[in-house]
């Protein structure tokens, strides 16, 4: 069990990838965890597949330092909290202290916010049309390594590649949170 730990889970407003939010959320609540959901905007977020979720907090009311972990989930909606200028610096700020952890599209909030540096990353393969190129370029534009994996972790810095790897990413971020 992981009582005492906290978990602060960003999602995007609209278009947040329904399994990547609800199997760590699950997994995380049933070893105990705390935890926080945050977007952009509080009220009720929706995810791609129909989820919704009422969020009483928007990343402009959470301080990261309250937690132990971060946990930025995917999605189409990445794109607009890639957008957030407090969700960058909540990566920035937790990258040092904090696992800090990303699936799917979402690692790429951490290659903007520059925490990705020297790592070893995994992140879901498509076309960033804001960049103009594949993730797994973004990523290494940004100086880190992609590897073709599930889930890779590079120290206190977790990335999974998508929602068939959401059980797997939970596990890592529980793993890392009780070390």
């Amino acid at each position: 069990m992981l009582n005492g730990k906290k978990v602060l889970m960003i999602i995007a407003h609209e278009n947040f990838r329904d399994e990547e939010l609800n199997v760590p959320f699950k997994q995380f609540l049933g070893e105990g965890i705390d935890v926080t959901v945050a977007s952009p905007v509080k009220g009720k977020a929706t995810g791609m597949f129909g989820t919704t979720f009422d969020v009483k907090y928007s990343l402009d009311e959470i301080n990261e330092a309250d937690f132990d972990a971060v946990v930025f989930v995917g999605g189409m909606g990445t794109p607009s909290v890639r957008a957030s200028e407090r969700a960058v610096e909540i990566a920035k700020n937790a990258a040092n202290h904090k696992v800090l952890s990303a699936i799917c599209w979402a690692p790429t909030i951490l290659a903007k916010a520059g925490v990705v540096k020297g790592k070893n990353v995994t992140v879901w393969l498509g076309d960033d049309p804001e960049y103009g190129m594949k993730t797994s370029k973004v990523m290494e534009n940004a100086g880190a390594t992609f590897v073709n994996k599930e889930v890779v972790t590079d120290g206190n810095l977790i990335t999974g590649n998508g929602p068939n790897a959401a059980e797997k990413f939970a596990a890592a971020v529980m793993d890392k949170l009780s070390e």
